[in-house]
């Protein structure tokens, strides 16, 4: 089938491009795609990257030290840092999932310590002046988190042990960017391209080196489902209600 090729200087050019139908396949990062997806429910994801290590993307988490916060239930009770507004597994992902979890998180309660930077949050934890940070770690398909990664290894990279630090709440997975498709094509172009997609890897490392120069652990099939918490991310930062 003929194709032209649609060069966008960024992504806001994107999204309206296949918003609008002007373009039917796009590669869009995780924030992006999410945007996309709000403003028209017409872009379907089919493909997504995976790590060399087996990484799908990242989750928030909620660390503590020493056993200084017990369990989520008593997070009113201690002081906890939280990351600028504009970091998304600092502040957004916590602000945006904790609520559908029960614990409910608006940003003003009297516990939250609002660090300037990630790295300053993670000061006030090695410092002893909060209990527990919120940041960041890899994760799998399975949910593990990979502790050498993210904010667990700054930790430990800072002098804290191991041992010493618990992971009292994750996230749902915050996924790498899709290859998405305009809803609605021919469910047969849709086949194809995820065949192609998730065997390009094994079968034409050439060009997989083109499509993808950050993860190196191929594609995999994905659908909207994936991309739950990403939406409800960039929900949260618009303002926009939740939907029923």
């Amino acid at each position: 089938m003929p194709v032209e090729i649609f060069v966008a200087r960024d992504y806001a050019a994107l999204i309206d491009a296949q918003a609008s139908a002007r373009v039917d396949y796009a590669i869009y990062s995780t924030t992006a795609y999410a945007t996309a997806a709000l403003l028209c429910s017409c872009v379907e994801p089919v493909a997504a990257p995976v790590g060399a290590d087996g990484a799908i993307g990242i989750v928030s988490i909620l660390v503590t030290r020493d056993d200084r916060l017990p369990g989520l239930a008593e997070i009113g009770a201690h002081h906890v840092a939280i990351a600028p507004p504009d970091n998304v597994a600092g502040s957004v992902l916590p602000l945006s999932g904790l609520p559908s979890e029960g614990a409910g998180l608006a940003g003003s309660e009297p516990y939250l310590v609002h660090a300037e930077s990630a790295s300053a949050a993670e000061a006030m934890l090695v410092g002893g002046s909060v209990d527990a940070i919120f940041g960041w770690a890899q994760t799998d398909a399975a949910g593990d988190i990979d502790r050498s990664s993210g904010t667990l290894g700054r930790l430990e990279a800072a002098g804290l042990e191991r041992t010493s630090l618990k992971v009292v709440w994750q996230s749902s997975p915050l996924r790498y960017g899709p290859h998405a498709l305009r809803s609605g094509l021919d469910a047969e172009v849709r086949r194809i391209l995820i065949a192609f997609l998730t065997g390009v890897r094994d079968l034409h490392p050439a060009v997989y080196d083109l499509l993808d120069t950050d993860h190196g652990g191929g594609f995999v099939e994905v659908t909207a489902q994936d991309y739950v918490s990403a939406i409800g991310a960039v929900r949260h930062v618009s303002g926009e209600a939740a939907s029923p």
